[in-house]
């Protein structure tokens, strides 16, 4: 539609069309560049495609006071053709919300874990974070055969893994396991809110903001705190 529209209209000498034309030519840049760097983002997948089924694996809430750690697990379909997928923390939140319905819809198969905050403080957030990656993949529709992660080498997977430092960047899987984490964790700690709406969980996502911790000293911890984490501002 853009490039028949520029090729008609280019010889226009109107001023507004000139800069419709503009405008148009700069959509048409942008995407272009945008479908290069997601097939700079396939370069890990590309050099694992004969292993099988891909899977990319993230987690996200590692540092909040409140709330789980959440993981994701997602195998794309080969020809994947999604864009803007990117390290979620890279996303606003409404282009992660965009993203998740559309990698829920096209991919092979997706998986959620998580480790509650009492899993978290009896095991240490590491142990939690492996459990949920376990989770995650134990959730998945269909088993993969070589698992992309973000840094990390999950024990106790006895699947093939390649671990990826600042992966979510780097692979198209891992950034969408972490797009799909992060609304996950995202939306749940809105419905916390709901519940116990004095910490601001929809605004911080159990993060330690400052409005959190005040809360927290003023009210005390509530059920999903980690009490391992909190000690200093109790």
């Amino acid at each position: 539609m853009l490039p028949s529209f520029i090729t008609e209209y280019k010889s226009d000498e109107r001023a507004g069309v000139q800069k419709l034309v503009q405008q148009a030519q700069k959509r048409l840049d942008n995407l272009a560049k945008e479908r290069a760097r997601i097939e700079q983002l396939k370069v890990y997948e590309r050099k694992y495609e004969a292993c099988g089924y891909i899977c990319g694996i993230d987690e996200v809430g590692r540092g909040p006071l409140a709330g789980p750690v959440v993981a994701g697990a997602v195998i794309l379909p080969k020809d994947c053709d999604i864009l803007y997928i990117n390290d979620s923390k890279k996303l606003s939140e409404k282009k992660r919300e965009e993203l998740y319905d559309i990698i829920m819809e096209q991919a092979v198969a997706t998986g959620i874990g998580m480790a509650a905050p009492g899993r978290i403080d009896e095991i240490n957030i590491l142990q939690a974070t492996y459990e949920a990656m376990r989770q995650a993949i134990q959730n998945l529709a269909v088993t993969p055969d070589i698992l992309l992660n973000d840094a990390v080498t999950i024990p106790k997977v006895s699947i093939r893994q390649v671990p990826i430092i600042k992966g979510d960047a780097k692979s198209i899987s891992i950034g969408a396991a972490s797009i799909i984490a992060k609304v996950t964790r995202d939306r749940l700690m809105v419905e916390y809110d709901k519940v116990m709406p004095e910490y601001g969980f929809a605004s911080n996502k159990g993060y330690g903001s400052k409005e959190h911790i005040e809360a927290l000293k003023k009210y005390g911890p509530s059920p999903i705190h980690r009490q391992s984490f909190i000690k200093n501002f109790r």
